[in-house]
């Protein structure tokens, strides 16, 4: 199983970026894949992108494709979300857990704390 801990929200203006960071732990980080998700108030939580664990990107959902770049780097355990062209739609909480690919859900059915991302002129 795998731990986070994300980091890199706040309060940015329409057109803006943020670079999310998920600080993992786990015998499995390296081997699992990995995924950034969004809940905003009163919503699913719903995948927003999702990397193999040798660095392939798996997923982005329509809203971010062309805007939105996940990657991660093994050697320091950590996944990152580079959010660019902000909307006010994004605005929401972002988690970053272990992906099962076949489902494209949470793996372990474990969050973190998750990062606040408003977005607001």
């Amino acid at each position: 199983q795998v731990s986070v801990t994300e980091s890199g929200g706040g309060l940015v203006q329409p057109g803006g970026s943020l670079r999310l960071s998920c600080a993992a732990s786990g015998p499995t980080f390296r081997s699992d894949s990995m995924g950034w998700f969004r809940q905003a108030g009163g919503k699913e939580r719903d995948i927003v992108a999702a990397i193999g664990f040798t660095g392939s990107v798996r997923y982005y959902t329509d809203s971010v494709k062309g805007r939105f770049i996940i990657s991660r780097d093994n050697a320091k355990n950590t996944v990152y979300l580079q959010m660019n062209s902000l909307k006010p739609e994004d605005t929401a909480v972002y988690y970053c857990a272990s992906v099962d690919e076949s489902t494209m859900k949470n793996k372990y059915d474990s969050w973190g704390q998750g990062t606040q991302v408003t977005v607001s002129s």
